[in-house]
């Protein structure tokens, strides 16, 4: 195979989201031949040591960092290899170079949903010149493809929709109790539509269960969820968890009677796919790219209609035969997103365009 230098910048020891997708996908193609750039304390024999404090949890100024050691740096790693193409699972690669570069293109929320921010300024001024001098765009749905072209206007040739995968050793169906609580994982963003959530919760008035948040406090969008728990008065029936390890996140998915995930909009949904490994019902948005990660499995809903997400969480607590067909239906459908076969697609892709 090509020669490939693999950014795995953004993996650190408590991954979520992007940082989950690197390191399952530099897992998945450490057969092939490939470096992977990545911090000290993470790395294995064979890859390359980086400086630790590019790591995401550390803000603009390591943003900036891993950007400025991308322009200043990889180049230079990449002659010294004589690697031909430098892949990044994220919309990150050197610049105003002959470097061969193919990124992962995840989502354009800060597009969709703009806010005075530096990640919303990094969309209009390096993502631009990013994608246009880009070899191949993988995209991580046909959902963020679309967006590419419609936003961007990213020719349709560069574009390469593929199916990202799951780690299929950490999420699993076990045999435990259902407990009486709807999860929810990710961030507190606005477009995550929590609040929508909750109102839906004290709508469908089920005060015997609970909404356990699984995620990192952000004091930016927290408090304001908070007050609108407090305005609806269900601040006892909601329980905050932060960042927590796989083990945990697998008693989760296995105990809960659903996982909530009404987003705005989605470029791909994780957590959606973990849990149907799980074979644990999916109350999913409607919206974006959770449609072509569920398929016909779990509910689907729309995510500005809060009697919409009541009804679904009522649906699946007086469906008789709700976690049955969930267990059949779930693991099944999971089991066709893997990381094996996204690493031979990104292999295929590449052997096409040369």
């Amino acid at each position: 195979m090509t020669s490939i230098v693999f950014n795995g910048s953004y993996i650190t020891k408590k991954n979520t989201g992007i940082g989950v997708v690197s390191k399952d996908l530099a897992t998945a193609l450490s057969t092939n031949k490939i470096t992977t750039l990545i911090p000290q304390d993470i790395g294995m024999k064979g890859d390359i040591y980086i400086p630790n404090n590019l790591s995401p949890g550390q803000g603009l100024k390591s943003h900036l960092r891993r950007l400025y050691w991308l322009q200043k740096f990889v180049p230079r790693i990449m002659n010294q290899l004589n690697a031909e193409y430098f892949l990044s699972p994220l919309l990150e690669a050197p610049l105003f170079t002959n470097i061969k570069s193919i990124v992962l293109a995840h989502d354009l929320i800060p597009l969709r949903y703009p806010s005075i921010s530096s990640l919303t300024l990094y969309h209009l001024s390096y993502v631009p010149i990013l994608l246009h001098q880009a070899k191949i765009i993988l995209c991580n749905s046909r959902s963020t493809a679309n967006d590419l072209n419609n936003f961007y206007k990213v020719p349709r040739r560069k574009l390469f929709p593929i199916k990202l995968g799951f780690n299929n050793q950490k999420y699993y169906p076990i045999n435990t109790v259902r407990k009486k609580f709807f999860l929810i994982i990710g961030r507190h963003n606005p477009h995550k539509n929590l609040e929508s959530v909750v109102k839906a919760f004290s709508f469908a008035k089920m005060n015997d269960y609970k909404l356990v948040f699984v995620g990192e406090f952000d004091q930016r969008y927290t408090p304001r969820l908070m007050k609108i728990i407090d305005e609806f008065n269900v601040r006892h029936l909601c329980v905050w968890k932060g960042w927590i390890d796989d083990n945990e996140k697998l008693l989760l998915l296995n105990e809960c009677q659903a996982l909530i995930i009404a987003s705005l909009w989605e470029g791909f949904g994780l957590p959606a796919l973990e849990a149907m490994a799980c074979g644990t019902p999916v109350i999913a948005s409607e919206r974006g790219a959770l449609p072509e990660v569920m398929g016909k499995y779990g509910y689907l809903v729309n995510p500005y209609d809060i009697q919409s997400i009541a009804f679904a969480m009522k649906a699946v607590i007086n469906d008789k035969t709700c976690f049955e067909k969930a267990l059949h239906e779930g693991p099944a459908r999971a089991a066709s997103f893997n990381w094996l076969n996204t690493a031979t697609e990104i292999t295929k892709i590449i052997q096409k365009i040369d």
